[in-house]
C-alpha cells in the first residue's frame, strides 16, 4: 500500500498542484498538511484554469475525500468563498468528503493587520509577505495564543480568547499606527464564520488513521517549497511553517511510519517570488523570457516571479532532506528555443567549492554559481506524450538533471494540461 507525499523541491510556484491532481486518480484521500491561503495551486482542467488557495487539488475528483489537517492556517472568508465558487462551477457537489481538522488554528483580522503593517514598516528589510496573516497565525500559534476551530465554535471559549488576544495585539497595531480592531464586529462576523464551518469539523487525525487501517491510499500535499521551510529554507525569507516531507507527519497527526514515496516538484529552470538568495537569477532579457513564456507570475498575488537556471544545488539538498524518491519535473516546454541551457551544477564561495546549501544567509547570498552547458532544441514539445518521443537534447537535459540530482525523475510535465504528462513511474504503484 502506498502513501504519497508531494513537496515542492525549490523555492515554490513549481507546479504541485498539477502534480496532485494527476495523483489524486490513484489515491482515496488528498490531505493538506500546511501553510495557508498565501500560495494557489493552479491546475488547467480541458480549457478551464481553477486556482485553489486552501482546498486540496484531489476536489475536482468526485468520491475523494478532502482533508485540511491541524498544521494548515485558515481564514475562514477565504475557505468558505472557494467552497461556494467550487460549488456554483459543479464541482464540489458533495461537500461531506471535505474535512477540517478540529485542531487547524484561525486566521483573525489582527492577523492580517500586523502582517501587513510590519511589512509596511520594514523599509529595506522586507520579507515579501502577501500580507495574508499567515506568519502573526503561526507566531500565535507557537506562542499559544491561537484560536483553533474547535474554541471558534465554542461562543465563550471564542469570546474570552478574542478579547485577551485583542488588548495586545491592538497595542502592536497602534505602535505600528494602524488604528486598532473593535471587538464587536470581529465576533459577529466570525460567529457567522462559525455557523458554516462546523458542518466540516472532524478529528482528522483520527479519520486518517482509521482509513490507513482500512487500506485507503492517501495523498499528501503541502504549500511553497523545500527552500521556504521555516527550519530548512533560506531563513529568514522562509514561510513560517514546515514545508518539507515531515511536516506532512506533524501536520495530519500521521505516522511518518505511514509515509512511503515522496515526491519533490521542480521546474526544469527555477523561479523565487520575494526576497531572498537566489544564486541563478537571471536579471537579463534571457530571465524575461522564462518568465513570459513560463507565464511567472504568482497565482494568488499576480507578483512577477524571479526566473533562474535550474539549480542542482538546491535538489540535491531537497533530495537529502525531504528523503525524496522521485522527480516530477514541470515547464520542460518553456526552454524549448534556447540554443544553449545553463545548469548551475556548485556553488564556489571566496574560491571554496561548498558541499551543500550555506546555512549563513550572507554566504548564500554571495556564492558564486558554477554553471555548465547543455544543447538546447528547437523543437515544441507540448503535444511530446512519450519520453521517447521528446527530441534527443530534450532528454540529455532531463537525464543529465537525474544525475545530478541523484534521483530518478518520475514524471516530465510539457504543458499545464493533465494530458500533456508523461509518467515514467507511479509512485502509487511502488
Amino acid at each position: 500500500m502506498a502513501n504519497v507525499v508531494v513537496v515542492g523541491a525549490q523555492w515554490g510556484d513549481e507546479g504541485k498542484g498539477k502534480v496532485v491532481d494527476i495523483y489524486t486518480e490513484y489515491a482515496d484521500e488528498i490531505v493538506r498538511y500546511q501553510g495557508g491561503n498565501n500560495a494557489g495551486h493552479t491546475l488547467v482542467v480541458g480549457d478551464e484554469k481553477v486556482v485553489l488557495h486552501l482546498i486540496p487539488s484531489g476536489v475536482l475528483h468526485a468520491g475523494k475525500r478532502c482533508v485540511i489537517g491541524n498544521g494548515v492556517v485558515l481564514d475562514p472568508e477565504v475557505f468558505i468563498m472557494e467552497v461556494k465558487r467550487l460549488q456554483a462551477a459543479g464541482r464540489l457537489q458533495d461537500d461531506s468528503t471535505l474535512l477540517l481538522s478540529e485542531s487547524l488554528h484561525i486566521i483573525m483580522p489582527y492577523h492580517k493587520a500586523i502582517d501587513i503593517a510590519r511589512e509596511a514598516n520594514s523599509g529595506d528589510k522586507k520579507i515579501g509577505t502577501t500580507g495574508r496573516g499567515i506568519g502573526p497565525c503561526y507566531e500565535d500559534k507557537i506562542g499559544r495564543r491561537g484560536i483553533r476551530l474547535m474554541d471558534l465554535l465554542d461562543p465563550v471559549i471564542f469570546s474570552r480568547k478574542l478579547r485577551e488576544n485583542l488588548e495586545e495585539k491592538n497595542a502592536i497595531l497602534e505602535r505600528l499606527g494602524v488604528e486598532p480592531l473593535e471587538y464587536n464586529a470581529i465576533y459577529r462576523s466570525y460567529q457567522d464564520h462559525a455557523e458554516i464551518l462546523k458542518k466540516y469539523m472532524a478529528d482528522t487525525a483520527l479519520a486518517l488513521d482509521k482509513s490507513l487501517k482500512a487500506g485507503k491510499k492517501l495523498l499528501f500535499e503541502g504549500a511553497q517549497g523545500t527552500l521556504l521551510d521555516v527550519d530548512h529554507g533560506t531563513y529568514p525569507f522562509v514561510t513560517s511553517s514546515s514545508t518539507c516531507a515531515g511536516g506532512a507527519a506533524t501536520g495530519t497527526g500521521v505516522s511518518p511510519r505511514a509515509i512511503n514515496e515522496v515526491i519533490g516538484i521542480s521546474k526544469a529552470y527555477v523561479t523565487r517570488v520575494g526576497s531572498g538568495p537566489f544564486p541563478t537569477e537571471l536579471l537579463d532579457e534571457t530571465g524575461e523570457k522564462l518568465r513570459q513564456v513560463g507565464g511567472e507570475f504568482g497565482a494568488t498575488t499576480g507578483r512577477p516571479r524571479r526566473c533562474g537556471w535550474f539549480d542542482a544545488m538546491v535538489i540535491r539538498y531537497s533530495v537529502r532532506v525531504n528523503g525524496l524518491t522521485g522527480i516530477a519535473l514541470t515547464k520542460l516546454d518553456v526552454l524549448s528555443g534556447f540554443d544553449t541551457i545553463k545548469v548551475c551544477t556548485g556553488y564556489r564561495y571566496e574560491g571554496v567549492m561548498l558541499e551543500t546549501l550555506p546555512a549563513k544567509l550572507e554566504v548564500f547570498e554571495n556564492c558564486e554559481p558554477v554553471y555548465e552547458e547543455l544543447p538546447g532544441w528547437q523543437t515544441d514539445i507540448c503535444d511530446v506524450r512519450s519520453f521517447e518521443e521528446l527530441p534527443a537534447n530534450a532528454q540529455a537535459y532531463v537525464k543529465r538533471l537525474e544525475e545530478l540530482a541523484g534521483c530518478p525523475i518520475v514524471m516530465v510535465s510539457v504543458g499545464p494540461r493533465r494530458d500533456q504528462t508523461m509518467q515514467l513511474k507511479n509512485p502509487f504503484a511502488a
